[in-house]
């Protein structure tokens, strides 16, 4: 089973747009790799994984689809698309972990009534 068909088949078995997918894997990747690195979200190491893995994966869905020469374009504009899907959350992630730490942590202010 190759990397293609395992993505068809978590799209099958989860039920979930492969749109859905790619947010999903983007934070997944981000949060293992600081686990397993034991680094920050802060830190670019965590996101600098996804964004390999992001742009890897599309490399890899190119080569293996052959689109038709009239939707290169449409393939291209898809690719794009998920390359935005995957990174968008870890780079919140990121920017809020590097310069709003307290957002996350914080304990929330107790209110005067």
């Amino acid at each position: 089973m190759d990397w293609y068909e395992i993505k068809n088949w978590l799209e099958l078995s989860t039920g979930l747009p492969r749109d859905s997918l790619h947010i999903y894997a983007g934070i997944g990747v981000q949060l293992f790799v600081a686990l397993v690195s034991r680094r920050s979200l802060a830190s670019t190491v965590p996101w600098l994984f996804v964004v390999f893995a992001a742009f890897a994966n599309e490399f890899y869905d190119y080569s293996v689809v052959q689109a038709p020469q009239n939707r290169e374009a449409i393939y291209f504009a898809e690719a794009i698309s998920d390359i935005w899907n995957t990174l968008l959350l870890p780079t919140l992630f990121l920017v809020i972990a590097r310069f709003w730490p307290n957002w996350l942590t914080a304990k929330p202010k107790k209110r005067k009534n």
